[in-house]
C-alpha cells in the first residue's frame, strides 16, 4: 500500500496539481491586493470617498458583549470585483495560449528524414549510375 501510495504522489499530473494550488494560492494574493490597494480606493473616490468592504447593514445594534449583527454587502461587492477581475486575467491568458497553440499547429512541419535504409539505397543507385 504504501509503495502505490509513493507511485500515485510521484505522479507528474499530481505534481503538477500540486504546484498549479500552489501557484494558484500566491495569484490570489496579488489579485487581492491588486483590487483593494490599487482598484478599490480610486472607485471609491470616484462615487464619493466610499470604501466598499465597510458598507454594512446594521440588523441589530451590539448590546453589552453581544457583537453587532450586520449585512455586511460591501465585502460581497468586493469578493464580486475580485472574482471578475480573476476571471478576465485567466480567460486573457488562456486566450493567449491558445493563440500561440494555433500558430504552432499552423506552422508547416518539417519533413522527417529518410530511414538511413533508404538513404543508403540512393547512394548505391547514384554510384551504379555513374559506372
Amino acid at each position: 500500500m504504501l509503495k502505490e501510495f509513493k507511485e500515485f504522489v510521484m505522479r507528474g499530473n499530481v505534481m503538477d496539481m500540486a504546484v498549479g494550488i500552489i501557484i494558484g494560492g500566491a495569484f490570489g494574493k496579488i489579485i487581492a491586493s491588486l483590487v483593494n490597494d490599487v482598484l478599490m480606493p480610486p472607485i471609491g473616490m470616484l462615487i464619493g470617498g466610499m470604501d466598499f468592504s465597510k458598507l454594512a447593514i446594521t440588523l441589530r445594534a451590539a448590546e453589552g458583549d453581544v457583537a453587532a449583527v450586520a449585512l455586511r454587502y460591501g465585502m460581497f461587492i468586493q469578493q464580486v470585483v475580485d472574482f471578475l477581475i480573476i476571471a478576465t486575467v485567466i480567460f486573457m491568458m488562456v486566450k493567449a495560449m491558445n493563440s500561440m497553440k494555433r500558430k504552432q499547429e499552423a506552422a508547416p512541419a518539417a519533413p522527417a528524414p529518410p530511414p538511413r535504409q533508404e538513404t543508403l539505397l540512393e547512394e548505391i543507385r547514384d554510384l551504379l549510375k555513374k559506372r
